[in-house]
């Protein structure tokens, strides 16, 4: 039995590591690291139904994330990022980012352009209009990368690392084709402590205001304005 509040239940085989939304709200997808077949399931909240579009997964799952626009999914595994189409069911791109073990990855508003963290202290950016590798390879890390995210509004990007630190990067996409995206450091931020070596392990920027979040395994959560 559940509190009356409580509209929805899904029960899942295995436990769940990840949540991503669909930017409309009516979909959103979980992932199961554990589960063979059933490692990411999408959810529809309007028909109270769910699908399982990958029953044949290739490798770990890591993360996945919705396309901005378009009907693209993202799966992370432990190596590479497969970019599906899901009207078509079908892959589209591989994505190879020539990395040991991905850890996070987010995808740019305008939904062309990707980063993804590593735990071999990698940070990639690609463009998808460009290559199936990274356009930039960052190592400003000194361990693990935990989280990345993009800014839905300014053109921002951030990433946070058991190293204690979250670096914040400007990273412009041009709407001409032929210009590739410009990507500056701007601040490292150090307001975390490193406890049995695990430092800043999620970042989040606000949707609209200039604004960042991390939360670290010392048990704080921090704004950064």
């Amino acid at each position: 039995d559940y509190p009356s509040e409580v509209k929805v239940v899904i029960k899942h085989a295995k436990t769940i590591r990840y949540v991503s939304w669909h930017h409309k709200g009516d979909y959103f997808s979980t992932t199961c690291q554990d589960a063979v077949k059933t490692g990411v399931i999408i959810h529809r909240l309007s028909t109270k139904s769910s699908q399982n579009p990958f029953r044949k997964n290739k490798g770990r799952i890591q993360c996945v994330e919705f396309h901005p626009s378009k009907p693209f999914f993202f799966i992370a595994t432990q190596r590479h990022i497969f970019v599906y189409n899901l009207l078509q069911q079908g892959l589209i791109k591989k994505l190879q980012p020539g990395c040991k073990y991905i850890s996070s990855m987010s995808i740019h508003p305008q939904g062309d352009n990707i980063i993804m963290g590593s735990y071999d202290y990698r940070l990639c950016w690609f463009d998808l209009d460009y290559s199936a590798r990274p356009y930039k390879l960052l190592r400003y890390h000194k361990k693990a990368i935990r989280s990345v995210h993009f800014h839905k509004k300014y053109p921002l990007f951030v990433s946070c690392s058991d190293d204690g630190t979250a670096h914040v990067f400007h990273g412009k996409v041009y709407n001409d084709l032929f210009q590739n995206p410009l990507l500056v450091p701007l601040k490292i931020l150090k307001g975390h402590k490193i406890v049995d070596h695990l430092g800043v392990l999620n970042c989040q920027f606000h949707p609209t205001q200039p604004w960042l979040f991390t939360s670290g395994a010392d048990g704080d959560i921090i704004l950064y304005t």
